[in-house]
């Protein structure tokens, strides 16, 4: 009898509760927010917004923003360059840095914590770069910030706008000085995306905080916010601890800083981004058009100029 009541009636309900688990799991997903049950097709249809509370916080990953974003979800990921020693600093914690990389590239399918691919946004030619939070926090290694300076060189060369979607914990501690270093190379992608006159976008999803806020996320010609994420540099408990004041509830929320800081433009639902995105690149490469036209004649009158000069002569 004990037998039966210590290890087969424990087996058996372990049994049942992993199967009721893992099909839970398939099926469902808890909102962040409000923790509501939703069915994970019905949840992806909503562009992975909460249906119930209309909650913007959940993980998107890049594959998922590149179908939501790109002309009949289709579009093509530039190999992304990786370096030839991972691990740099032999890094060793609780887990081994290599099997840290190990885990994530098994889990998200990408070799780091930005992917970029390329297509066509209401017929418009672009280049996208989209984050991945799953990817050890969204931080900013070597590699990514490889991938980030071979998006912006593939957008100059292809004279494609450079769109970007934010997602970060900030520079990658195990990589110490040489993942602080990605945030003076992207800075410096930034610049030549914009000697170049190519419009950068940057949609600053949740949450984006640290080296990321502080470099190529905050750079944008124009900041989208999406609905209650947050940005900022250093944690609202650490600037409370500084400061000893008083929050406020929404601090370092989108619409905070669109209220407040300046540091964002708009804040946009989901569902509306991708419009929203096509009006705005519609305007600045027509407006691109225009001033090289203006460029152009500007050119043809100071020719126009010296022939009659020399003629006089």
């Amino acid at each position: 009898m004990n037998w039966i009541k210590n290890f087969l009636k424990p087996k058996i309900k372990s049994l049942f509760k992993k199967k009721s688990s893992e099909l839970e799991e398939s099926l469902w997903i808890t909102c962040v927010d409000c923790k509501a049950l939703i069915m994970k097709d019905e949840f992806k249809d909503n562009l992975f917004v909460c249906p119930k509370c209309n909650s913007h916080r959940a993980k998107v990953e890049p594959r998922d923003r590149f179908s939501m974003f790109f002309d009949n979800n289709h579009y093509e990921i530039l190999d992304p360059p990786i370096a030839l020693n991972d691990d740099p600093l032999n890094f060793k914690a609780k887990k081994n840095y290599k099997d840290q990389l190990k885990e994530a590239r098994r889990k998200t399918n990408q070799s780091d914590s930005i992917l970029v691919a390329h297509g066509k946004l209401e017929g418009m030619k672009v280049t996208c770069a989209a984050m991945s939070f799953s990817f050890i926090g969204g931080s900013l290694s070597i590699n990514s910030g490889h991938a980030f300076v071979e998006g912006a060189a593939y957008a100059i060369k292809n004279k494609t706008p450079f769109i970007v979607f934010s997602a970060s914990g900030g520079a990658r501690m195990q990589e110490s000085l040489l993942a602080l270093s990605q945030m003076t190379r992207t800075t410096l992608a930034v610049s030549e995306l914009k000697r170049n006159n190519i419009p950068y976008i940057v949609v600053l999803t949740h949450p984006t905080s640290g080296g990321v806020t502080a470099s190529f996320a905050s750079l944008g010609d124009i900041s989208i916010g999406e609905p209650g994420a947050t940005v900022g540099f250093a944690g609202a408990r650490v600037i409370k601890d500084t400061v000893r004041e008083t929050l406020p509830k929404s601090f370092q929320e989108t619409e905070w800083h669109l209220e407040h800081s300046g540091m964002i433009d708009m804040v946009v639902e989901r569902k509306y981004l991708r419009s929203t995105i096509i009006k705005l690149l519609q305007i600045l490469l027509k407006k691109k058009e225009t001033q090289a036209i203006s460029d152009s004649g500007d050119v043809d009158n100071e020719i126009n100029t010296k022939t009659f000069k020399n003629q006089s002569a």
